[in-house]
């Protein structure tokens, strides 16, 4: 499916599956996701543009320059969702190819440049607010992993203390599933990150193809777009150490709870051993065991047992181990 988007001085209009008129002096914005073989035909006679798959992350065929990128966006569920976009900078043409027909990061770009026309004034000019639109849009995935990251911190606290605010006890399979949650919020981060680098890389093609002299304006926009890329990419980072302490602090607080468990059983032990050996005493088949000719034997030896089982119970409290 192709997308054009035609600019000339009048307007800003959308044109669907429309290829541009030979003489026509309109900038052009193609956003092409998964390509028939017709639409191939298409870019390659209409446009020029090749839509083989480049071996580097930046070429030039001397009438587009392609720029490959990962980007990522918001999903309608909810959830992030990634892709493989390549750009292609042409004099009159900007385009955009990505494999995934569902991928579509742009969707707001269209509304920024009726708002804005003077920065759709040229492919350069475009490319750079497609580079914003992917930034920001980067931007929003991250404040919502924060939030969710923050909500799992909460639920962190409340497993270490035992009980959620509805009163639930909480233990080992709650902390468990936590810890699945964060290994996929770590997995999503890290490939945030990968996209930001992409991005960053990408911006800094742009800036490499702008006159600095005369397209001053559009570079300091774009410097400014860098150093956005920059910040955001920053804050994908601090997300990520932040999931990795929220991992570590789950690790350690099911290590807590296993040494528990482990310390009751071992003081469990420690009580009853010694009644254990008493009972193996008097289950010997002695001939001779003066305690049962006595009147009080049955008391004594039941008290013996008693008090085996105290003394330890006793020294382990005085111990502290019970806390």
């Amino acid at each position: 499916m192709i997308r054009s988007v035609v600019r000339d001085n009048h307007s800003l209009c959308v044109i669907h599956g429309l290829p541009r008129r030979e003489g026509d002096e309109h900038v052009v914005w193609l956003e092409i996701n998964a390509p028939t073989p017709e639409d191939i035909v298409c870019l390659k006679q209409r446009f020029g543009i090749d839509t083989t798959p480049q071996a580097g992350s930046v070429s030039d065929d001397g009438a587009f320059m392609y720029m490959r990128a990962k980007l990522l966006r918001l999903g309608s569920n909810g959830t992030p969702s990634f892709g493989d976009v390549t750009f292609m900078l042409g004099e009159q043409l900007v385009a955009i190819l990505c494999q995934d027909p569902d991928f579509h990061p742009f969707d707001t770009a269209l509304q920024r440049m009726n708002r804005r026309p003077n920065h759709a004034r040229n492919p350069k000019w475009i490319l750079r607010l497609l580079l914003q639109v992917a930034n920001d849009s980067a931007d929003t995935v991250i404040d919502r992993l924060a939030d969710e990251l923050e909500r799992s911190a909460e639920e962190i606290s409340e497993i270490s203390d035992g009980y959620n605010a509805q009163g639930r006890e909480l233990g080992v399979p709650d902390l468990i599933e936590t810890m699945q949650d964060l290994n996929e919020k770590e997995d999503i981060i890290s490939r945030c990150l990968e996209a930001q680098l992409s991005l960053a890389r990408t911006v800094r093609y742009l800036s490499g193809e702008i006159d600095n002299v005369a397209e001053a304006e559009l570079q300091v926009l774009t410097t400014e777009l860098a150093e956005d890329v920059a910040g955001v990419k920053e804050h994908a980072y601090f997300e990520h150490e932040k999931v990795r302490y929220l991992q570590n602090a789950v690790t350690n607080i099911l290590n807590i709870k296993q040494n528990q468990i482990v310390k009751v059983f071992t003081i469990i032990t420690a009580v009853f051993l010694p009644p254990t050996l008493v009972g193996t005493f008097y289950g010997m088949n002695f001939a001779v065991m003066p305690e049962l000719a006595w009147e009080y034997g049955f008391i004594y030896s039941m008290g013996l047992t008693v008090s085996a089982a105290l003394l330890p119970l006793i020294y382990i409290k005085r111990k502290g181990w019970l806390r």
